[in-house]
């Protein structure tokens, strides 16, 4: 596929489909986390950074096979799917490999370490790659 035939998609749509992503995962992991730990668990002095093998599983396993599972099948998370963008192979514009999009879910740690740079990227680079996209060699495009 030709690059010129892709249609990027930008920062603003992309923190659109953000937001409703983290809105889902939070509308899943909170009542279970308050199910399990009850109300002290958002007192950090009480839990510590992780409350236990359920908050573990909860908040960090669940949400990564979710997204990953979701980018697997649909190519998008619901929040990607409701702004109409999808991920795709840089170089193709084909669907992306396991490999890369699995690649491409950790490499969001990296690209957040720097204060976040290598998300605030999309909004710089002329094919609106985040690092994480670049490294994943994936683009994030407008369905057409």
């Amino acid at each position: 596929m030709q690059e010129k035939e892709l249609k990027y998609a930008g920062f603003w749509i992309r923190t659109g489909a953000a937001i409703i992503d983290t809105i889902l995962v939070l509308l899943v992991t909170i009542p279970l986390l308050v199910a399990i730990y009850g109300w002290a668990y958002f007192d950090a002095g009480q839990t510590g950074i992780v409350a236990g093998p359920a908050d573990f599983l909860i908040s960090w396993v669940l949400p990564a096979v979710a997204v990953i599972a979701f980018w697997i099948i649909k190519q998008a998370t619901p929040g990607k799917m409701a702004v109409s963008t999808r991920i795709v192979d840089a170089d193709s514009g084909n669907a992306a490999s396991a490999g890369q999009l699995i690649g491409r879910y950790f490499a969001y740690f990296a690209a957040c370490i720097p204060l976040g740079l290598g998300i605030l990227w999309v909004a710089f680079d002329r094919r609106k790659q985040g690092w994480h996209d670049k490294l994943a060699g994936t683009v994030v495009v407008r369905q057409t």
